[in-house]
């Protein structure tokens, strides 16, 4: 009998992470011979770790904080949602080669369209926030039609480098959050500021009629941006969903199937 193909998600820290009760519950619905777990990799250690992991006969990685530029940077081949995003975190191990993809702002998508029903076809949609998070939406977001798309950010000079970086792609603008003008159909928090029980300082007009709330960051209880919108009669919904839709797009990358992530993501509610 063959061993089972080996994966692991890579991070300092990494005990917390999701990903193997994630990737193995997708393993045992699709019926795919793997074994997953987690490394705890040391912070000047990186490239040594995924090479030693290659040399074992490993086949992929998950790639979290703090290595997602490093897996950017090591990368052989860069899909265009990677580049896009100047930063990775999956890695393929393909006959020596290794390749780099980002499937945070697919996964972002799929949430967003099709768990929650929210079309962004037309959409003039806000983010809040002009890091990684941010970045690595942009280019999935126009793929999937959004008419629009605002970054607004505490430092004006970072969302306007972000802003000119995407400026082929769409209709693209940035702003400070004091400046922000008429209400949005998407909001999307990609700040950490949930983290910290916080809420970036917006008022509700960023609020169109009907406008739908998204907060990147997710736990046992709404968030703090998550109660602001509701107050306000805005749906609104974490990032588990992105969380899960992410690792169901690396899992497409490396065993070419994609599995069901509805009841993946409801076990992972559930055991919150």
């Amino acid at each position: 009998m063959n061993a089972p193909d080996r994966y692991m998600v890579i991070g300092n820290p990494v005990a917390h992470s999701k990903s193997p009760q994630i990737h193995m519950a997708f393993a045992e619905q699709t019926g795919q011979d793997l074994r997953y777990e987690r490394l705890l990799a040391p912070l000047d250690g990186f490239a040594s770790a995924v090479r030693d992991f290659i040399a074992q006969g490993g086949k992929g990685m998950s790639v979290t904080v703090p290595f997602k530029l490093e897996a950017h940077a090591l990368a052989d081949t860069l899909t265009d949602s990677a580049q896009a995003a100047g930063a990775v975190n999956a890695l393929k191990f393909d006959d020596g080669r290794i390749v780099g993809d980002n499937t945070d702002g697919a996964g972002l998508v799929r949430d967003i369209a099709h768990n929650a029903g929210v079309p962004l076809l037309g959409k003039h949609i806000l983010i809040l926030g002009a890091g990684g998070a941010a970045r690595g939406a942009i280019l999935p977001l126009f793929q999937a039609g959004a008419a629009s798309l605002t970054i607004a950010n505490r430092t004006m000079a970072r969302a306007s480098e972000l802003a000119a970086a995407f400026s082929e792609q769409g209709n693209i603008r940035a702003s400070g959050f004091a400046a922000l003008e008429g209400g949005f159909d998407i909001v999307i928090n990609a700040t950490s500021a949930s983290i910290d029980g916080e809420l970036p300082p917006v008022g509700p007009a960023i609020f169109a009629p009907g406008a739908f709330a998204y907060d990147m960051m997710y736990g046992k209880e709404p968030t703090v941006f998550m109660r602001f919108a509701a107050e306000h009669g805005v749906t609104a919904r974490d990032g588990l969903g992105m969380l899960v839709e992410q690792a169901a797009e690396a899992f497409v990358l490396w065993r070419g199937v994609r599995p069901d992530t509805a009841p993946v993501y409801a076990a992972m509610r559930a055991c919150e």
